[in-house]
């Protein structure tokens, strides 16, 4: 099973009315460890690098979210400001100049979407919460 058409699931998902998509780049990692789900090879693939899928995955985990308070969310070599989590099960994260992230978990996953500059959040978190309640709705 090919995890990357989820990818190509959540962009569709983050469309407005209008057609347009608020999401660019998504990813799946799992909540034991951060092991990617999705490939980089995936044309809108958001590549975590090193340690970054462990240090977002240790947080949801331990439904403990100080380290990304503290630290900002770490994706792709960049450092986003935490806005706020949501049921200790979603975090919002942006930098100015660059968009912004949302990640939610389903029981044994981390759906992450990226919201480019300019788009709207509110869609990309839409996205990402279609994958990540159908992946719960699963049992995973």
């Amino acid at each position: 099973m090919s995890w990357d058409s989820y990818i190509d699931n959540l962009l569709a998902q983050s469309k407005d009315a209008s057609g347009t998509a608020h999401a660019d780049k998504a990813c799946i990692i799992g909540i034991d460890g951060g092991a990617p789900w999705t490939t980089d090879s995936h044309g809108c693939a958001l590549k975590l690098q090193g340690t970054e899928g462990a240090e977002i995955a240790k947080c949801f985990k331990a439904k403990d979210f100080t380290q990304l308070m503290a630290n900002g969310v770490k994706a792709e070599g960049k450092k986003y400001q935490f806005l706020r989590e949501e049921d200790q099960k979603i975090v919002m994260c942006k930098k100015k100049g660059e968009g912004a992230l949302t990640i939610q978990c389903s029981k044994t996953a981390l759906v992450v979407g990226h919201c480019p500059e300019g788009g709207q959040q509110g869609n990309t978190n839409k996205g990402v919460a279609v994958i990540a309640e159908y992946l719960e709705s699963m049992n995973m």
